[in-house]
């Protein structure tokens, strides 16, 4: 939300949203008074980042979760599709259907959004290029589209997932993040070395994360004999924690555990289980908080084929409001503190 040439929103809604200051308001171009006091007004936003906060404190926030790729794939089959077909004046004309894997294809490598309208855009592209086989006599009148057609409509995949680590491994753990576009996997990597306590954080950490792994640190070091680790181990070497993909920006705290996990392995040097993601932010006492964003990060957990995920135990009312479709397979440990993080985690 910014000021242009045709005036300032924030500034209008600020004072149209303050009953003190305005129940009403004149147009002058009509010479008429529009009662605003029984007036509720309802305003949509991609993001908060970009509302003024006083705008913010005079509004009341309902945060709508994108969709899941099972919801897309639906929303795509029985709304889009139709609707595509029938803005381009071919129903009837020819027979285009999608194969579901063909729509998962798009989904995930061709948009990255918590809506459809991109979703919508890339189905358009493949009904065009494919009108335009048919009008050259390429393809038949009835015509299938699979997910291995896809690159050859849409070209090179613009979205890949990072690959999550396919063994047991010290110092590397699958954490779980939430974004505006969804759930993300997060290949959390730590390595030691000679040196003096120093913990070096790289891959584009914000603030909120880094005060996360300098608690996590605080807790290997109070911990350190209950693990196995030498006690002194902060005067004789460096830990350097790093989260690959450093050109996206990253930050939370539901990446704690994660963070402790990895600092406990590479200073104990025992083993993650590799099939296995997590989520949940620490305090310096070792109690896990609930988090937000929990389907969209069980979604990425799917995706990348993992099937054990820590979550806290306080978010356990929210898995009943996760559709089944979301849990099948999964199997959910629900955890309080970092000790059975760590339990579980350690090999």
């Amino acid at each position: 939300m910014s000021m242009d040439f045709r005036g300032d929103p924030a500034s209008a809604l600020l004072e149209v949203l303050d009953p003190e200051q305005n129940n009403s308001f004149r147009d002058h171009y009509l010479d008429f008074n529009y009662d605003l006091s029984q007036v509720i007004f309802i305003t949509t936003a991609n993001t908060l980042s970009s509302i003024p906060r006083p705008l913010i404190d005079r509004m009341e926030i309902i945060e709508l979760p994108g969709y899941t790729a099972y919801e897309k794939i639906n929303i795509a089959t029985k709304h889009l599709i139709p609707k595509v077909i029938s803005g381009h004046d071919v129903e009837g004309k020819i027979n285009v259907s999608f194969q579901k894997s063909a729509i998962e294809k798009i989904i995930k490598q061709y948009t990255r959004e918590a809506g459809v309208r991109e979703l919508e855009r890339q189905i358009a592209k493949i009904l065009r290029k494919t009108v335009k086989k048919f009008i050259e006599g390429k393809t038949d009148k009835n015509i299938v589209i699979k997910s291995s057609d896809v690159e050859s409509f849409l070209g090179v995949p613009r979205h890949l997932y990072s690959e999550v680590n396919r063994r047991d491994a010290v110092g590397i753990v699958t954490g779980l993040a939430w974004t505006e576009y969804g759930g993300e996997t997060l290949e959390i990597e730590i390595v030691k070395m000679k040196g003096d306590g120093k913990l070096k954080l790289t891959g584009q950490l914000g603030e909120v994360m880094q005060e996360s792994a300098q608690a996590a640190y605080s807790y290997a070091r109070l911990h350190a004999k209950k693990y196995g680790i030498d006690e002194d181990f902060y005067k004789k070497c460096d830990l350097h924690l790093h989260i690959p993909e450093g050109a996206i920006p990253k930050d939370g705290p539901s990446a704690g555990v994660s963070i402790t996990t990895a600092i406990i392995s590479i200073l104990s040097n025992r083993k993650v289980k590799h099939n296995l993601a997590m989520t949940g932010e620490i305090t310096l006492t070792g109690k896990v908080l609930p988090i937000g964003g929990l389907a969209e990060k069980l979604i990425a957990a799917k995706r990348a084929k993992i099937t054990n995920v820590i979550i806290p135990k306080k978010n356990e009312p929210n898995l009943v409001e996760i559709q089944d479709e979301i849990k099948k397979g999964l199997n959910i440990i629900l955890v309080d503190n970092l000790k059975q993080v760590l339990d579980y985690a350690l090999k």
